[in-house]
Order: structure tokens, then C-alpha cells, then sequence
């Protein structure tokens, strides 16, 4: 997902957050030319504008047509969840964060062939559209194997750190869902410790083996299959956004 090599805020935040990319290559095997000709053609229609700074988007507004909710999925990799949900959802309007040209290109290819016309695209750091989305705006937000970074100096580029959360958190609706799926339990622990330090978030898992369980009407992904296939056993997070700010 978010820039996982298929081939950030610091802790407590600050400038260096420039400076590290929560993603690695912004681009993988050479387009084909219908592929940049559908680039070109179809992501400036679809592509988030910020707005300017201090100003907030008004995410219902960024879609054609009608939307009772909106959602983020940061690093949709090749996009099948995403498109599957919004299939499955047409009344929901769904935001797509992925700097990697080739998953944006596989994306926009199903939104063409199955006419979908509530989803949005941001291409660039997810973290500059998570600061311009207002305050308990979204209905749900998912980060699905992101990329782990294993090795110890790496860490620092996750993307779920103590103010990434708390962005999350700020910008769910009360009730709203946070989902997060990994294969890397190393990283489900990270998650699972910065978030219980978050105050408004709470883990809804009341039995030993829902983290096991996939999310309701999950279609799978890609780096699903592949984590099955090594012999990984995914876990699947959520978390309610809970308290007063």
C-alpha cells in the first residue's frame, strides 16, 4: 500500500516530517501508452485540489454525484478494495491516497470500466490532505498493509506514529471507524501501542480472535493474497472514534 515496494511525522511531530517519505518509488515499470494517455486524460478530473492554507476542503463536495458519507483509504496500492467498495457503496464518497503512478493508473482503470463516479484521488503525502480534511469529516478511514519498514533506522517512516493518529482521530466523525490490516505483526504491536495512547480511539475487539477476522464485506487484496500465500497470517484492526475533543 502507501508506497510499498511491490517489485512522516516524527513521533511528536515537527518540520522533519518534510523530510521523510512515508512511501518509497513514486514509480515502477514503464507505462504503457494507453496507460499514460489514461493518466493524463483521467486523474486531473479526479485529483483532490487543496485548498489554500488554514482553508479546509468540504469533502462532500469533491463528487459528482450525491454522497451520504465519506471515506479515506491512505496507500490503496492497486486500488481493488477501494473500487470494490465504492461499487459496493455508491452513495459513499471515498478519497484514494497513493503516490505510486502505477497503482493510480491500475485505479483509474476500474473506475473508467465500472463507472465509478464517487471516488477521488490524492497522489501525493498523505499527511497534506489528512491537515486540509476538517474536523469529525469522514466516516471511516483504512490503512491496509502499509508498508512496514521493517528495519529499526526505518521505523521513523511508518505512517502510524503518536500525530498521525491523532490526525486521524481529529478528522473522524464520533462512531467513526478507523481500520488498519497488516501481515507484519511487528507492526500490528507498533500500531496497537500508539494507539491505545491516543485518547480518542478505543480498539473494538471484545474477543481474543476478532483481530483474526476480516472486516465485513472485505474483498481482499492483493498484498492479502501474497502474505497468505508466504504463510502470513494478515490482523485487522479497528478502532472507534470516541470522547470529546
Amino acid at each position: 500500500m502507501m508506497g510499498r515496494d511491490d517489485s512522516v511525522p516524527p513521533e511528536t511531530g515537527g518540520t522533519a516530517e518534510t523530510e521523510r517519505a512515508f512511501y518509497g518509488r513514486r514509480k515502477g515499470k514503464r507505462l504503457r501508452p494507453g496507460q499514460e494517455q489514461r493518466l493524463e486524460g483521467a486523474l486531473p478530473h479526479l485529483r483532490v485540489a487543496l485548498p489554500e492554507r488554514g482553508e479546509f476542503l468540504d469533502p462532500p463536495s469533491l463528487f459528482p454525484v450525491p454522497v451520504d458519507e465519506v471515506w479515506l483509504e491512505i496507500g490503496f496500492g492497486g486500488g481493488e478494495h477501494l473500487a470494490a467498495q465504492a461499487e459496493a457503496h455508491p452513495r459513499t464518497g471515498i478519497i484514494g491516497c497513493e503516490p505510486f503512478v502505477n497503482g493510480v493508473v491500475k485505479l483509474l482503470r476500474a473506475v473508467d470500466e465500472r463507472a465509478l463516479r464517487s471516488v477521488r484521488v490524492w497522489d501525493e503525502d498523505a499527511t497534506a490532505l489528512l491537515a486540509a480534511l476538517p474536523d469529525a469529516s469522514l466516516a471511516r478511514v483504512y490503512l491496509l498493509y502499509p508498508d512496514p519498514w521493517p528495519k529499526r533506522r526505518q521505523r521513523k517512516r511508518r505512517f502510524v506514529s503518536d500525530a498521525s493518529l491523532t490526525e486521524i482521530a481529529r478528522v473522524l466523525r464520533p462512531g467513526g471507524h478507523f481500520r488498519f490490516a497488516s501481515d507484519i505483526d511487528d507492526y500490528v504491536g507498533w500500531t496497537l501501542v500508539r494507539a491505545a495512547r491516543c485518547p480518542h480511539l478505543r480498539w473494538t475487539a471484545e474477543h481474543a480472535d476478532d483481530w483474526r477476522r476480516p472486516f465485513p464485506g472485505w474483498p481482499g487484496t492483493r498484498y492479502e493474497a501474497k502474505a497468505l500465500a508466504a504463510g502470513r497470517l494478515p490482523s485487522y484492526l479497528t478502532f472507534e472514534r470516541v470522547g470529546a475533543d
